[in-house]
């Protein structure tokens, strides 16, 4: 039988593969260092721009709190909205499983409207594996899996002998798991308050730096619930307003498995989360905030369809279920890890090269070929060279993934192609009618970037000055060449010339540092100067 030296690989494997939502508990209460204000600013009523700009002209206050020391401006060092003072702000908000391409659906106005004000990304790449935990730790701390620790939602780490299950509070919220500065820690280094609304994560880092404000995971929580606690903060006092505000929203990925990406239940919770973007951007608005605040929406990863897919039992006979002359089986298996691929680990003393060499056989066989590939990672001991044939040949990770070179990276990994996933027998088929954790270059699995605010006014317009300043052989302005592709990092749409090229999601951390003027930053795997483009010096 399968050897597990854990239930929980068995318990979490299952739990994936029939698509149960296990809700994680709230283990941490909000942060002591610092309360959110009770004081609340009035609501501002829901008038017209036209009608906010009389208000303005005609010096009412729209909103009512404490205005700055002198009356009638801002401090040196701050900014003014008309009626507040305010520092540079940073509203960064990840929805789950916003898929790149659900914005061309017609079902999201307000999200292609607040891009075509500011700007959006033609896509963002997720890292590999495309799960929720590594990608948003990496979004947070502008690094690769391999380097930031978390690997998966679920895996096995050798050096503490542990299991790392997301959705268990005793190993999520512990800081040792988590490698990396993420941008909140960085923020507060630099004596900049932040506030963190559920964002996957832990309350406090290894270095015992926590957010000035933190609301700890809570599943089913309404859009207008979340909605009215960004702007409490945004409400507060100036001395204790966070300048960076962090928040989750979980919704859209979680009906894109149970119901699948191209489902109805997906188009109304697509909608959903549009309106509540659009109920964001206008409160911002409303408090004349469009020349302080960068709002930012991003999400994780996408979704692939999988209500029809091909299931791949990995321990059958054709690939690691008939024992053959002393030859491994999957028995010899421990671990599982990053479901739907699946990172092996072995008894000690297993012959990884014995294990390998049936794995690369089975890619071979007609029954599996295109399916699935099998890749080793620094962790694998076995001989490189399995035969005398070129097609045993160890294979690596592929370079692109940056996902090899750490000890809880397993070391050798079936990846699945997409319209395929893995089981056992005892595990069986799953319900999800929707997954993700497949090659970061698919674009079911691309993510969003939509941002506004003086960020983008600010690219935008380098963009067009670069543009207007040069010409086309044929004398035509260059802006024509933008409607085939890219230009200066920019790819021309219909209705819309300012859309950004694809990027990589590590390059989010750098980005925020940079828009809240934080000089001191940790080190990235984000591309030097990649930002130099869009920001103004």
């Amino acid at each position: 039988m399968h050897d597990t030296s854990t239930a929980n690989d068995d318990q979490e494997t299952r739990r994936l593969l029939a698509n149960v939502d296990v809700d994680v508990e709230e283990q941490v209460k909000s942060n002591t260092k610092a309360e959110p204000s009770q004081r609340k600013w009035k609501k501002p009523a829901l008038v017209s721009l036209a009608s906010l700009g009389l208000l303005l002209l005609g010096g009412v206050s729209y909103l009512s709190h404490q205005t700055s020391a002198s009356g009638g401006g801002p401090r040196e060092g701050y900014l003014w909205n008309g009626t507040h003072e305010f520092k540079r702000t940073v509203i960064l908000v990840s929805i789950d499983g916003l898929r790149a391409d659900y914005l061309d659906r017609g079902l999201t106005p307000h999200l292609l409207d607040i891009s075509k004000q500011g700007m959006r990304a033609k896509f963002m790449k997720p890292v590999f594996p495309t799960l929720t935990f590594p990608n948003h730790w990496s979004l947070m701390t502008g690094l690769y899996p391999e380097s930031h620790g978390i690997v998966a939602n679920s895996f096995w780490d050798p050096v503490s002998n542990s299991m790392f299950v997301y959705n268990h509070p005793e190993t999520s919220l512990n800081a040792s798991w988590w490698l990396g500065e993420p941008m909140w820690e960085t923020a507060e280094q630099a004596g900049l308050k932040t506030a963190n609304l559920m964002w996957p994560g832990p309350p406090v880092t290894s270095t015992g730096s926590s957010p000035t404000y933190y609301v700890p995971w809570k599943d089913k929580v309404p859009l207008k619930e979340k909605l009215d606690q960004i702007f409490q903060w945004v409400d507060m006092d100036v001395e204790g307003r966070p300048e960076l505000i962090l928040a989750y929203e979980p919704s859209l990925d979680q009906a894109g498995h149970a119901h699948g990406p191209m489902s109805k239940e997906v188009n109304e919770t697509l909608r959903s989360v549009d309106k509540f973007a659009h109920s964001l951007h206008h409160e911002v608005l409303a408090r004349n905030l469009s020349d302080i605040a960068d709002v930012i929406f991003v999400s994780d990863h996408g979704m692939a369809d999988t209500r029809v897919m091909e299931w791949i039992l990995v321990d059958d006979e054709s690939i690691l279920g008939s024992p053959g002359d002393d030859e491994p089986t999957w028995e010899v298996v421990t671990h599982t890890d990053g479901w739907p691929n699946m990172g092996l680990r072995f008894r000690a003393g297993t012959d990884q090269r014995a294990v390998l060499s049936k794995l690369m056989r089975a890619t071979r066989d007609p029954r599996h070929i295109g399916k699935f590939d099998v890749f080793v990672t620094a962790a694998y001991t076995g001989r490189s060279g399995l035969g005398d044939g070129e097609e045993d040949v160890a294979i690596p990770m592929p370079e692109r993934y940056h996902f090899s070179a750490s000890e809880r990276i397993a070391p050798i990994w079936i990846v699945p192609r997409l319209g395929y996933a893995l089981t056992t027998k005892a595990f069986g088929k799953g319900e999800s009618h929707g997954d993700h954790g497949y090659d970061n270059d698919e674009p079911s699995m691309h993510a969003i970037f939509v941002a506004h605010g003086p960020f983008s006014t600010g690219a935008k317009g380098i963009a067009s000055r670069a543009l207007s300043s040069r010409t086309l052989d044929t004398g035509e302005p260059e802006t024509v060449r933008a409607e085939e592709g890219e230009v200066n990092g920019w790819h021309s749409i219909a209705n819309d010339e300012h859309v950004m090229q694809g990027f990589r999601n590590v390059e989010i951390y750098n980005l925020v540092m940079r828009l809240l003027d934080v000089d001191n930053v940790a080190a990235t795997n984000g591309t030097v100067g990649f930002w130099d483009g869009y920001l103004e010096v």
